[in-house]
């Protein structure tokens, strides 16, 4: 039988609590889920209900500065994200675990699986939904990126008004309901602004370069598990060619699933289709 679900904090070398919640038979296969910027672990509801479900155990914590985790003004960058995602794996003692990124939490997952997990003996394989990596912004080795204006854009939109850029970016890009013909949910669109509006300021703009100016080809280089790239053709925020399509060709054991129109916010609008992938690779 699983045991309740639960939630905690763990304490990270450098001081910093960690939020996390890990639900199901702590004797299951475990899958962690790592949330994209600027949200928190309640963005995965859909996917830990789901594989709960399916017999797995589920964890997912929330990043330093977001969610219900300490709103510390030091730390926000892949490196520390990687360590937090090793504070909570080790202090829960996860082992032949799955680990799964959407979007900053690809590139969190790329880091702590490239850094740690395979050092460790933990990881059996991973999932990068939307990532982020290689790199988002467009530099001499990626010219297909996007140019620093476009983040310096979102650093000045937070900072002169965080609250109707997160709006805006919810209700726009980010789940396609800016398309014409969009089937536009607006408890979806408020429950992002609530997640981003619970996380910090500090952490969320700070995120921003630890997000898109991040080289993470030797992280994705050093991942020998099977790892399933899924991405949307109509990703407006990460596009796919300069992000999943070249994570399959760096990663050297990947599958790669291209979506016809889904957007970055796919695990959400696509939730159903997204699990059911999944599920086939865990169980591949």
């Amino acid at each position: 039988m699983p045991s309740p679900a639960s939630s905690s904090f763990v304490t990270t070398t450098d001081g910093v609590d960690i939020f996390y919640k890990d639900w199901g038979s702590k004797d299951a296969q475990p899958i962690m889920f790592h949330h994209g910027w600027p949200l928190s672990s309640d963005d995965w509801d859909a996917q830990m209900l789901f594989f709960l479900d399916k017999g797995y155990r589920v964890v997912a914590h929330d990043r330093r500065g977001h969610g219900r985790s300490q709103q510390v003004d030091f730390g926000h960058d892949m490196d520390h994200y990687a360590a937090d995602a090793a504070a909570v794996a080790e202090h829960l003692d996860l082992r032949n675990a799955v680990h799964i990124g959407h979007s900053t939490g690809g590139g969190e997952v790329a880091a702590y699986v490239a850094r740690f997990g395979i050092a460790q003996g933990r990881v059996d394989r991973a999932v990068l939904v939307s990532a982020v990596p290689p790199i988002m912004v467009k530099t001499d080795r990626y010219p297909g990126g996007l140019p620093i204006d476009v983040f310096d854009g979102f650093r000045e939109s937070l900072a002169k008004n965080r609250a109707q850029f997160f709006r805006d970016v919810a209700s726009g890009p980010f789940y396609g309901y800016n398309r014409e013909d969009a089937d536009v949910k607006p408890g979806v669109v408020d429950n992002w602004w609530r997640q981003g509006m619970m996380g910090s300021a500090l952490a969320h703009y700070h995120g921003i370069k630890a997000f898109s100016e991040t080289d993470q080809t030797d992280d994705l280089k050093a991942i020998s598990v099977p790892t399933l790239v899924l991405h949307g053709d109509d990703d407006q925020v990460v596009p796919y060619k300069n992000a999943g399509v070249l994570q399959a060709e760096l990663l050297p054991n990947a599958t790669l699933k291209i979506y016809e129109d889904f957007p970055h916010g796919m695990l959400t609008t696509n939730a159903e289709e997204l699990n059911a992938d999944i599920l086939a690779f865990l169980q591949s």
